[in-house]
């Protein structure tokens, strides 16, 4: 609060005292000389609805967005109903509350305060809640319906063709009329007329909606509508049908990859099945030979056993002096060299099938290795012709994902022509032969290397994309 300027005296005489403290409110509130707020305006209820509480008001000549009762202009002066905009309803007018309990020595609870102001609020949106209600506009099921003077086009194909058989029978009265007039029946002719007219009169009645003004371009804006929803039905059915038969053929694609997928994995099985057959007999033929010549070595070590046993008894024989006849020794000798010669016989075959033996295996062995090779560089020439798709897919584009009807597509196919055209590509190998000249020609030049291989990068930055 502003304090009246000190007399010329007291300026120099230091601040003047502070006022008395006061512990208590003054009686008219804190707020004493406040006034409150003037009210905002309200919308006035419906006839027939709640009364509005105390403290609320209406303003006398209406608010900022509706009219006054009884005039004004807006949408109601225009002669057309609109629901009025609802506001929420306004405090009632501040008014300065009587002093708090330990102002005038009150024992009123907070409590009691706290629940009076939670009723004037429930009473306030029950309020507002009741003239939302009833202003509430309906809102409309369905389609509007069209106006009862729209032209339809079944309305028109039923008026031409109610009015084909009139239109028939005033030609054959207007041939009638003519043949009359020519035999000079006027009686006839002037009967004939009489039901002309009639009938002339009757179509023009008939025909006359589609005589009226706009009539004709209302139904031809509605042919054209419905042609097009034609059209447009018609497009969307096509292209569901290729939509259809598109993702039948990837189907198909995906079966045929799936069979041709399982036949391969079917294949290799047999083949390693097949293999592990052929090696298991190769196996079990190489041990009976292993066997049978382990069979021949015992004989021949048996064979020489029995030499040295008979040479023994020779000589101890000799010792106590008996001799044997040289007919059993050369009994003994002629036995000795059939079987050595039967063993020798059978040693050299087990070694043929065991020499033919091993040459299969390393045979199948060799074609196990080619095959694993084979495959191997397969896996590595896939890995690089899927490293070289990327990459061209990074610095052109992905050919699969490049639609049909793009507008580059056009320029896409003359550059890459070569690619899928035989005599294209002789045409651009002539045009750019005719320019071949020979080293020595003075006016001849290379092609410049930029052309065949890719120039160095420029930074680190494209040297890892490159790479």
């Amino acid at each position: 609060m502003s304090q009246p300027p000190l007399p010329f005296a007291a300026r120099f005489a230091g601040p003047p005292p502070p006022p008395q403290f006061r512990c208590f409110p003054p009686p008219g509130g804190l707020f004493a000389g406040a006034q409150p707020p003037p009210p905002p305006p309200f919308l006035p209820p419906p006839p027939g609805g709640p009364e509005l509480p105390p403290g609320h008001h209406l303003p006398a000549g209406g608010g900022p967005y509706f009219p006054a009762p009884g005039g004004g202009r807006g949408p109601a002066a225009l002669g057309r109903e609109v629901a009025p905009r609802l506001l929420y309803p306004a405090p009632p007018a501040w008014q300065p509350g009587p002093p708090p309990p330990w102002g005038e020595g009150s024992a009123e609870p907070r409590e009691a305060a706290e629940g009076a102001e939670e009723a004037a609020l429930r009473q306030r949106d029950e309020l507002w809640l009741a003239q939302f209600l009833a202003h509430r506009r309906p809102r409309p099921r369905g389609f509007p319906a069209a106006p009862p003077g729209a032209p339809s086009l079944s309305q028109a194909r039923q008026l031409a063709a109610g009015a084909l058989r009139p239109v028939a029978r005033l030609a054959g009265l207007c041939r009638a009329m003519r043949q009359q007039e020519a035999a000079g029946d006027e009686a006839g002719w002037g009967r004939a007329q009489g039901q002309a007219r009639a009938l002339l009169s009757e179509l023009r009645e008939q025909v006359r909606p589609l005589r009226e003004p706009g009539y004709l371009g209302e139904l031809r804006r509605k042919a054209e509508k419905a042609r097009k929803r034609r059209l447009r039905l018609h497009k969307k059915k096509q292209e569901a049908e290729a939509a259809r038969e598109e993702e039948a053929a990837r189907a198909a694609e995906r079966e045929a990859r799936i069979d041709q997928w399982r036949a391969k994995c079917v294949q290799e099985v047999e083949e390693k099945t097949r293999e592990r057959e052929l090696k298991a007999a190769a196996d079990s033929v190489l041990s009976e030979v292993r066997k049978k010549q382990a069979d021949t070595k015992r004989m021949v070590d048996i064979l020489r056993a029995l030499e040295k046993l008979r040479k023994l008894r020779k000589e101890a024989a000799g010792r106590k002096g008996v001799c044997p006849p040289p007919s059993a020794d050369e009994d003994f000798e002629h036995h000795i060299q059939r079987l050595r010669t039967l063993i020798r016989k059978r040693t050299e075959l087990y070694e043929a099938e065991e020499r033919a033996l091993r040459v299969m295996l390393e045979g199948e062995q060799e074609e196990e290795r080619k095959r694993e090779m084979e495959k191997k560089q397969k896996k590595e020439r896939e890995k690089l012709l899927q490293q070289k798709r990327d990459i061209d897919s990074k610095l052109f584009g992905d050919p699969d994902e490049f639609p049909l009807n793009h507008l580059l597509q056009p320029f896409r196919q003359y550059y890459l022509q070569a690619e899928h055209s035989v005599p294209a590509l002789i045409q651009i190998r002539h045009e750019w032969d005719q320019y071949l000249v020979p080293a020595d020609h003075p006016e001849g030049s290379c092609i410049p290397p930029g052309w065949v291989l890719p120039s160095l990068p420029t930074s680190d930055t494209w040297a890892t994309a490159v790479r």
